[in-house]
């Protein structure tokens, strides 16, 4: 068996075959070592790999499974974490220079319950300052595998890049405004936001704590919904993580959706796309027609005033994370991060209580629509990955934000779970994607659409030129 062959494997058939003794957890590990080693110093995917903690971790997998004690769901399976999830005794930056020395005592509960479900942790994921949306200035940012020259998404990018060139079999990944969305859309791999309050957000540096979702990005639906279920549940350690069960999100008939209803607004998810973006998700839909889906016309609430108003949001919150070193060390960081905190210290009490209001309204609205269909469909973005270039430039044109957040601000405002399923490709070979959202808790429905989805079309399975 190659490196390759392991490295492009799906997280269940590996570790089924650790467990049937064809591959050992130390083998798998070090062809995915060795593939970070080839390949991520042109991709710069890592903050930094961990290769001597995932040896031994491998190691205790493979003693484990030697003596005949239980194994987790991801015994032996190598994952890595974006890097503002703290990992003991292992620098945490969360995409900063001004936590570069922080080295947390203890895991967070995401990277410890990954860690009991018996994943071997290969290193931390570079990303955006603080989560937001530019890497900082003294940093280099990742390069998306597809082609060099293609903006990677924000935050989770070197999930992204990680995910999609086969230097982990998945990763964890954040998504306040977009960024497990984008990231997956823009590297073509599979991303999973869960309900907010779903996953712990305990020892993750927060960017807006009451938007901040916590979430696997893998290349199948299947993948990320055997993730999502090690990390899911309630925890003594964050009081905001919901009580409820964690199904099976395997569960159910992977190859029909007879019986479910899928709503699609044409009005919201159709005007202002680029063609091949319009043509992918009109190709989606007949997808699930043909596996049973019921597609019905549905009204989405009006998003623009929540969109507009995501970034003061996020800023106030931003200014709280933040307020042990900003304003006071302003100049150790990047502009867009010190840009953001600045319009939420300079927000009124007013003017903040205006946009909880709102908030709490279009979610409401929303939660309303979703008793009316099982999955809403909506593109991740109006275009295809942009360029780097085109995407600084679009930061300049007015509307800026309201186009690209359209279809992702919304559900971090309202605390929706989604999943982004790669859909196609441009002409030039740049992956598509559209995005499946459910009722709160829901996250079975959009695995299982996911896995059905993907058993019909291999846009998932494609892998770039690395």
């Amino acid at each position: 068996m190659t490196d390759d062959d392991i490295a492009w494997m799906g997280i269940d058939e590996l570790a089924r075959r650790i467990h049937a003794r064809e591959l050992s957890a130390l083998e798998a590990t070090e062809a995915m070592l060795r593939r970070i080693d080839a390949i991520d110093p042109g991709l710069r995917a890592y903050a930094r790999s961990t290769p001597e903690l995932a040896r031994a971790q491998a190691r205790a997998a493979d003693a484990r499974l030697a003596r005949g004690e239980p194994t987790g769901p991801l015994h032996g399976v190598p994952i890595a974490v974006k890097d503002l999830c703290w990992t003991a005794g292992i620098a945490t930056a969360s995409g900063t220079t001004i936590h570069r020395d922080f080295v947390p005592p203890v895991d967070g509960t995401v990277v410890r319950r990954l860690r009991e479900a018996g994943a071997v942790l290969l290193g931390k994921l570079q990303m955006t300052e603080g989560a937001f949306s530019a890497h900082h200035p003294a940093i280099d940012p990742p390069r998306n595998p597809w082609n060099p020259e293609t903006w990677t998404g924000v935050s989770s990018s070197g999930s992204g890049v990680a995910v999609a060139a086969a230097l982990c079999h998945g990763a964890i990944g954040t998504d306040t405004g977009g960024s497990i969305r984008y990231p997956s859309a823009a590297n073509g791999v599979t991303g999973l936001k869960p309900t907010w309050g779903r996953v712990s957000r305990y020892g993750a540096f927060e960017l807006a704590a009451s938007l901040d979702h916590i979430g696997p990005m893998a290349r199948s639906a299947a993948d990320c919904g055997l993730m999502l279920a090690a990390i899911a549940g309630a925890d003594p350690d964050d009081p905001t993580a919901l009580p409820a069960e964690v199904p099976d999100y395997l569960a159910g008939d992977g190859r029909r959706l007879d019986g479910f209803t899928v709503g699609i607004d044409e009005a919201y998810a159709l005007p202002d796309l680029d063609a091949p973006v319009a043509d992918t998700l009109a190709d989606a839909l007949r997808v699930l027609a043909g596996a049973g889906v019921r597609v019905v016309p549905v009204r989405m609430p009006a998003v623009d005033e929540v969109v507009q108003a995501w970034v003061a949001h996020c800023g106030v919150e931003a200014a709280v994370a933040h307020a042990a070193t900003y304003p006071a060390r302003r100049a150790d960081y990047g502009p867009m991060l010190a840009g953001l905190l600045d319009t939420g210290l300079a927000l009124s009490g007013t003017d903040y209580q205006r946009i909880l209001l709102a908030r709490a309204a279009f979610t409401g609205r929303f939660d309303a629509l979703m008793t009316q269909v099982d999955l809403l469909i909506t593109p991740v973005m109006p275009f295809a990955a942009p360029s780097v270039a085109r995407i600084a430039r679009l930061r300049n044109e007015p509307g800026y934000r309201l186009r690209l957040s359209r279809f992702t601000a919304p559900f971090d405002m309202s605390g929706h779970p989604t999943i982004t399923l790669p859909s196609g490709f441009t002409s030039d070979g740049l992956p598509l994607a559209v995005q499946l959202v459910s009722g709160r808790l829901r996250e079975d429905l959009l695995v299982r659409a996911g896995r059905v989805f993907q058993a019909i079309t291999d846009w998932h399975a494609r892998r770039p030129p690395v």
